[in-house]
This record gives C-alpha cells, structure tokens and sequence, in this order.
C-alpha cells in the first residue's frame, strides 16, 4: 500500500474515533473543543511545505486543561500537537491526532520584573505584546523573529527562533530562564539548570545519557551561532550546569507541552541608527558581514537586488547589509552607525537612517521577504524547505557561491537573504512540488545540499528547527550515533511517543506529507482570469504560504485583516480563509467543493476590503476569491436576500430615480414600521439606517448644465459611480467645480454606466459580466478617443481597474484600455493640471485613507495635493467597516462597528478643534455619520469649499 493511502486510511480511524474521544475532552477541559472539519483544516498546515490533518483542536485555557487534555489522549493513545502562531517553516507546528491551540487563551504575561529583567509569560503571548509591555521599563525580548506581530513566546521557545538581533542578543535558547512543562505521561516538570528537581526515571536516564557519551557531547556539535538543528544534548555536560531548559528550548514539541516560561530580557537601547550598505553583489556583502561584527551592531542582515522589487529608498549596489546600532541618544547611535560605516570595506554606496519612521519603511523591506520571495520575478512560485541553513560568518561568502551553483546545477532558482552577521541565510526555492519529477528533484537537491552545508561546517538548520523538512538529513550532520542519542532523549522525555511524532526523532521522509499532493492536478473552471496565478484558482490559493501577517493587530499596521482584528478568530483571517479554500480543493476534510459551508461561513466576515492585496506580502486577494466561491456556490439555487438588495442596487436606485421616487422612498424610509419592514425583507441589519436619496441624481444635474462652457484644457470623463450619482450628488457636482478650475474640460456618459462592484462583492458574477460589457460599449468612443476617466469613489475606481479587466479578461480588449485610463480625482489633477493652484484650506484633517484606496489605487497623489492645499495631518489606516453592503447585512453589524472602532472612530474623536474629517468613498462616510455622528466629506468637496463654491452650479 502506497503511504499515501495509508495515510488517508489511518485519518479515516482517527475520524471515526472522534466521536468518545471528543465527548472525553469536552467532559474533562474547559476551553474550546472542535473536531468540525472547519476547525480540522484551519491547523492541517503552518507556513511549511507540509500538511498534516487533526482529528481536532483544543484551546485550553489553563495548564489544568493542557493536563486534562494531555491525559485523556493518553488514555486513548492519540497524539498531540502543542501549536502557537502556526508560522513555522518546516511543518513542526502541523500533526495528527489533537492539536492544542495556545493563541485563543493562555496569552497571559503573568509578571514582569524590571529589577530582575525577567518576565512570567504564558505560550500564546505575542512576541510583539512582551515587547510592549517590557519596552514601558526601557527593556526588550531579544530574540525577534519578522513575525513578531504574530509568532507566540511557544512557538519561538519551541523552535528556538532567532530573528535579526541574535548577533546582539542571541538565539531564545541564550533568553530562557525556566520553563513550567507537562509531558504526555502526565508529569508536572520545571525546567531549569541541574537535573536534581526531575523525576527519578527522567533524572537518571539523562544522566546516563549524558555520562554514557561525554566526548560525543563535547565535539559532535558545530560551534557557531546559529545552530539550531537536532537535540541541544550538549547543554546538559556539566560544565553547562546541565541547563535543561535550554536542552528542552527547540525541541519542537516532540518532548512535551510548555505551559509557562520565565524569560530573561535585555536593556533596549535608547536610540537606533540603521546603515544601510550597498555592496555590488551578494558575495561581496557576505564576505563583508563577519568584518562588521567586532564594531558591535545589533544586527547585520543582508538581501540582494533579485529579492526587492522596488529599490527607492535604498542607497545604490546589487546587495545590501541593514546594520543597526545602538547608542544612548540620537547623537551617540549616530556616531556609532558612522565609525562603523568609515570601517566597513568594499561598498558602492552608504545610507544611515536616524528617522525611526524611515527605519520602520526600510525595515518592512526585510520582514516581508519571507512572503515577497515566494515569487520569482517572473511570477512562478518558489517555496521554503531550505530556509534558514548556518554556517560559521566567516564562510558565509564561499558558501553562497557554492550554494548558488548547486542551485545551477539542479535547474533551480532561488532568492538568498537573512542574517549575514549570523552566517545564516533564507530562500525559497521554484521547487516544483506538484509532479512526481519534481518532488524527486527537490529530494535531490536536498541531499545534495545538506552534504554542502555540512561540508562549510554548518547546521541544516539556523532558525526555524527541522521539523519534517531536514530532520531526516540529521545523520549527514551529526553521523548515526549522535543521532541515535537523539532517540534515547526523546524516548526519556516521552516513552508514549506522543508528543509530535515524526519530528525529529524517527522523523518523516522529506518528501511526505506536502501539502500539494492532495491538489487537483488541472486548473478549476473558474471566472476570473487571475492573470498573476495564470489563470489556475489553484496557483491563487497556493499563495498563501502561512507567514500570518494578517494576524497582525498591531494599531497601524495596514488594513488587513479587520475581520480578524474583530474577533480574534483564525477563521477570520486570510491566512485561515486561504487554508479553508486548500481544504475546498483538496476535497478530504472540506468534502463539500463550492457548496461548502464552511468556507462559506468563514467568507460571510470578509469585507471585501482587499487590505489582503496590498498588505499581504504574497498578494492573496481574498476579496476576488470571495467572489469566485460566491458564484459557484449559489449557482443554480436562491440567494441570501441582500444578494437581490443590495448586490443589484444600482437598478433599484436608477429605477427609483427614473420614477421620481426619491422623496416618497426617503419618507417611508422614515417611518419606523415600513422601514423595519424593508430592512427584513432586504437582508439588511436591523440597526441600520437606511442612507436617505438624492433628490436630485448627479446625472439628472449634469444634463441640466450641459449647455455650459466647460474648460477648454484636457478632456476628461468623469465617471458617475452608483453612490455618487444617486446618494452623494453634491461630490460630483464639487469634483466638477475643481476640475474645471483647474482647466480641464469635463465630459459625462451620456448613458449610465455601472462598474459592476455590488454584483461582484456579492459573486453575481455573470450580471457583473453583464454590467462591465454594457459600461464598455457606451464608453467605446471615449477610450478610443484616449480620454481619461475619473473616479471619485475609490471602491468603484478599484473596481475599474482591477475586477472588470480581471473578470472579463481577454474577452473584451477595451476592458485593459479602460483600466489604464482610470484615474482617481487627485491623480487626474496632478497630471493633467500639474500647474494649477489648489485653494488654500489650512486646517487639520482626520479620517481614513479608502480601503480599496490603500490596497489598488495608492494615496500619494491625495497626500500631495493635501499638502499643497494645506491639509495637515495623517489619515488613519484600517477600515470603516462597512465596506459597501457588508456592514449593512443583516448579522454583520457588530462586527461591522467593531472594524470602526478599531482605528478610524478613535481617530475622529481625538481630532483637534476645526479638523476637516476626510473620507472619499460613501461607505466610510455613512459609518462615520451613523455610529460616530460626524459629517465626513470627500476631498472634492473641501476644495470646492475653498474655490467659493459647494460645487459647480
């Protein structure tokens, strides 16, 4: 039998033994219990190559619950799986049997003690939350992986994670103090240096262990300082005070379930100053790295030209070092930054940057490499797998080289960077990990490499541990013996086998368990074109490789995800959502294809925001998917009622407006009962108020004044959005005003025009095609005429230039034209009028820059002509929540608000006296008048205002 088939025999077990074993733990923990397919496929993968299914998932809310989950497994031999943020690289944080999710409760910093420098943390608490709160008596946690905003103290003691300062402040190992645990067996354990306080049988059976194989101990391990891989059985010689917290750090969770960590934390410096060296190849950086050492940086990361796709900001070369230092003021970490700068051998070009927002800009650059190399520049997909292998600093340059011609050698790709002072560099390779080919030659490679890190003294693993990916090749590193020692430790801590199993010890081959063999071999008829992922759903839905940074709720840190912001719930997040659509795919755990009601379930939250499209480093776009699975699983069958409400209001609105029925709509939308009535029968959330009609439609006006001379500069059409026209008229008539002050020559449709969006949001997708191709054949003659359109709501402006070429694809040629032509108001200005004047408004703004805005279109052009007109101030980031008709659905509301008050209410409320509230686009207006009480305006209508004017009569 083939071990795929026994693999999906033994699930099959494990399935069926679900039912008394879940009964048990919901009788016996206190946390959540969910053996539901939904919450099954949300933990079948990290942010490896690997994917292991559960038979379920506990979140304990206590060590009493890990101790009485722990033991009722073990009464029914399941194993278990101990789980933080789920970004682990090498599949450590994947498993059968249960997994135990510390992200939901045990997040707890039990106590932090300046005086001492130590912290009591829980394993759910976020790197980025001890940092904080530690940052309050000027101290830190050293160790800072580039998922800090997301990754779990569990996680990183679990995997001993590193980050870019361990030149500084060493690996997590280097920070632990003492660790609480409970192993599988049962036994309640703390953990720090002597052997003493064990159990006899774990007391004696490491002394053994270790007094048995003294040489090996003392000269089986490479020294360097990025050595991650295997057991740290040497920690426990004797001349290292037999430290068992640190042997037990990076364990992967094969040993047993940490339920509190004593951590050791470190004076932040004042002040920082980042050098940013460019060096004219990547060889060259490398070999400079080890120089910079003795001049004291807190760290020396590099990258090369092939991994940034946009050099602005960074000073000339092929390669770069990021040193940062540090100093007890601006002044000292500047100087510092400059002698080392004055020392550093064989650069092109040098930068130091003081400004900490323009470090944070720069920084960015490196954190989201583990997202952005998952791209060739081509658009082919590259993978982890060989991600984070050490070797000695000094060696560091040799090894690229020969690194990069082994990758020759094989007819792969891959992108170098990481930790240079360390000597330890990340990639991700174009494995082809879909064909048996492929997977043979990924196997290759593999072996292939491991000889090479081996042969420069290195350790397969210098960050991430071995997980499934390496710890196999363990023998090439450490030879059979120590390997077998590596057993022997394992089988001390955990006799059952039950922690983890086939992690690190008797681990899986490398090539089993990746989490593409269970994908569909061909393409998925599907209706968007997909033009990044050639048109393969599948290929879109890879994207997502589990770096999580959409958990990421750190206050202006981008728009996605707010619904996961709002409950705190994986399944809310793109990352969850993206796995959930895997498991679509895949077809073993979601059985149901596009009928699937978990994956509806957990796209009924999603915005369609496309904060994702931007913000993730990947460019998941999770609204497009939302309404590719929309589509298909309504097709044939009724709709929820705010799919007919809402998801074709432009039709109701022309329709009202055609009848000359805005005045009655608005007035039985002003009776209580009649509106209730609507609201019940629209699917539309009972605490909503209906958004009252324009008496008059922007379009009805325009045809009105359409004998009136217009500019005699460029012509421009501006394009009379849905929300615009029939509910916000006044923003067109003052986006007329300004544009022809600025000179330019204003044209309208002379028919309606729709962009499609509300067919799209709701997966309407064939009205949507509908709408799109009517819209291009009234516009024919202006495309062809090359006249610009302009958008003044910025989800419609988004729409035209992403969902309506994206949707009709190569079907119609003039949908690329019209998207190339869109340009939003401030765009339109600065191009086509670069010499106008804006008026003068001088007053403060607060708001909130349009999601779609953020994530399609772009705000510099809005924040240049802000500041010519002397609009000061910042626009917050998030999102409004509502989001077009997702905050006016029916059962949306409270999260709906919740996405409001995360960023952009606060902002308004702290808005200093006589502060113009900006907010182009009509849903955050809406929200910011019914739940904050606050009249927002469109850009258009603040400098119509300043022209003498509400808006062209």
């Amino acid at each position: 039998m083939s071990a795929k088939g026994s693999q999906r025999e033994q699930r099959d077990r494990d399935v069926g033994a679900a039912g008394p074993l879940e009964r048990e733990l919901r009788a016996a923990v206190r946390g959540e219990v969910s053996f539901d397919a939904a919450s099954r496929a949300l933990a079948t993968m990290d942010a490896s190559n690997y994917r292991r299914v559960p038979v379920g998932v506990v979140a304990p809310r206590d060590a009493d619950d890990v101790a009485a989950a722990l033991a009722v497994c073990r009464a029914r031999g399941v194993p278990v799986v101990p789980r933080g943020g789920g970004t682990s690289i090498a599949g450590q944080a994947t498993g059968v049997g249960v997994v135990l999710d510390f992200t939901r409760h045990m997040r707890e910093i039990v106590s932090l003690d300046p005086g001492t420098r130590t912290a009591v943390v829980q394993p759910g608490v976020v790197l980025d939350d001890l940092r904080a709160a530690a940052g309050a008596h000027g101290l830190t946690f050293g160790p800072d992986p580039s998922t800090h905003s997301r990754c779990t103290l569990g996680g990183m003691i679990g995997n001993n994670s590193c980050g870019s300062h361990s030149v500084a402040w060493g690996t997590t190992a280097d920070n632990v103090h003492e660790l609480d645990v409970r192993t599988y067996g049962g036994e309640r354990l703390r953990l720090g240096q002597g052997l003493d306080t064990l159990p006899p049988r774990l007391r004696d059976g490491l002394r053994d262990l270790v007094d048995g194989d003294l040489a090996r101990l003392r000269t089986g391990f490479p020294e360097l300082p990025r050595r991650i891989s295997g057991y740290a059985l040497d920690e426990l010689l004797p001349e290292k005070h037999a430290d068992v917290a640190r042997a037990f750090t990076g364990s992967e969770g094969t040993l047993g379930v940490l339920t509190e960590a004593t951590v050791r934390l470190v004076e932040a410096p004042r002040a920082r100053a980042l050098a940013v060296l460019g060096y004219p190849d990547e060889s060259a950086a490398a070999e400079a790295a080890a120089g910079l050492l003795p001049y004291g940086p807190l760290t020396v990361e590099g990258m090369a030209a092939d991994l940034v796709r946009d050099t602005a900001g960074l000073p000339g070369g092929g390669a770069w070092l990021f040193v940062e230092v540090g100093g007890e003021s601006p002044a000292a970490a500047r100087a510092h930054a400059d002698t080392l700068v004055r020392a550093a051998d064989g650069t092109v070009d040098r930068l130091v940057v003081t400004d900490p927002a323009a470090q944070r800009a720069l920084w960015h650059v490196r954190e989201d490499a583990s997202g952005t190399a998952t791209r060739m520049p081509d658009g082919s997909e590259a993978w982890p797998g060989w991600e984070d292998c050490a070797v000695p600093p000094a060696r560091l340059g040799a090894y690229l080289r020969d690194f990069r011609a082994l990758l020759g050698e094989h007819g792969l790709r891959g992108t170098p960077y990481g930790h240079f002072g360390d000597g330890c560099i990340h990639v991700r390779i174009d494995f082809d990990l879909l064909s048996a080919d492929g997977v043979r030659r990924f196997r290759g490679f593999s072996e292939a490499l491991a000889g090479l890190v081996v042969a420069h003294g290195g350790s397969l693993s210098g960050e991430h541990g071995d997980g499934m990916a390496r710890a196999e090749l363990l023998p090439r590193m450490y030879g059979p013996e120590m390997v077998r020692l590596f057993e022997r430790f394992k089988d001390l801590w955990d006799p059952d086998g039950g922690m983890n199993p086939q992690v690190l010890a008797r681990p899986a081959r490398l090539d089993e368990n990746l989490r593409f063999e269970v994908l569909p071999r061909r393409p998925v008829d599907v209706e968007f074109g997909y033009p990044q992922d050639g048109g393969d759903f599948g290929a879109a839905v890879r994207r997502c490789v589990g770096v999580a940074k959409c958990r990421d709720t750190s206050s202006g840190s981008g728009v996605m995800c707010p619904s996961f912001r709002a409950t705190g719930e994986e399944r809310h997040s793109t990352r969850g959502r993206a796995r959930l659509l895997h498991e679509m795919l895949a077809g073993e755990v979601v059985t149901d294809g596009w009928r699937s009601e978990e994956v509806r379930d957990a796209l009924d939250l999603c915005l369609s925001c496309k904060g994702c499209r931007s913000d993730c480093p990947v460019g998941v776009d999770m609204a497009t998917y939302k309404a590719e699975f929309l589509h298909h699983h309504y097709a044939g069958r009724p709709r929820p009622a705010a799919h007919y409400a809402m998801g074709r209001l432009p039709l109701w609105l022309r329709g009202t407006a055609a009848l000359r029925l805005p005045a009655a709509a608005n007035a039985a939308a002003g009776v209580r009962p009649l509106a209730a009535l609507a609201k019940r029968a629209g699917g539309i959330a009972p605490e909503r108020t209906i958004p009252p009609l324009a008496a008059e439609p922007f379009t009805r006006w325009w045809r009105r004044r359409r004998n009136r001379t217009s500019g005699d500069g460029r012509t421009v059409l501006l394009w009379p959005d849905t929300f615009t026209n029939y509910l916000t008229p006044s923003v067109g008539r003052s986006a007329v005003a300004v544009l022809e002050a600025a000179g330019l020559r204003v044209i309208v449709p002379p028919r309606p025009v729709c962009c499609g969006l509300t067919w799209v949001t709701t997966g309407q997708l064939d009205g949507a095609r509908s709408v799109m191709r009517r819209t291009l054949r009234t516009l024919a003659p202006a495309l062809d005429a090359g006249t610009p359109v302009i958008g003044l709501e910025p989800s419609c402006t988004a729409s035209l230039r992403t969902d309506l070429p994206e949707l009709l694809g190569s079907d119609d040629a003039r949908a690329a034209r019209l998207a190339a032509s869109v340009r939003t108001f401030a765009e339109a200005l600065e191009e086509y009028a670069p010499d106008w004047t804006p008026p003068r408004i001088d007053r403060p703004v607060v708001g909130q820059t349009h999601c779609h805005q953020h994530a399609v279109l772009g705000d510099a052009a809005d924040r240049r002509l802000r500041e010519r007109a002397g609009l000061t101030g910042e626009l917050s980031g998030g999102c409004c929540g509502l989001a077009g008709n997702f905050g006016f659905e029916r059962g949306h509301f409270a999260v709906s608000a919740a996405c409001a008050e995360e960023q952009l209410l606060p902002t308004v409320r702290r808005a200093p006296e006589g502060a113009e509230v900006l907010a182009d686009g009509f849903s955050c207006r809406t929200q910011l008048g019914q739940l904050g009480d606050v009249r927002g305006r469109h850009l258009a209508e603040v400098l119509a205002e300043g022209l003498g004017g509400g808006g062209a009569p």
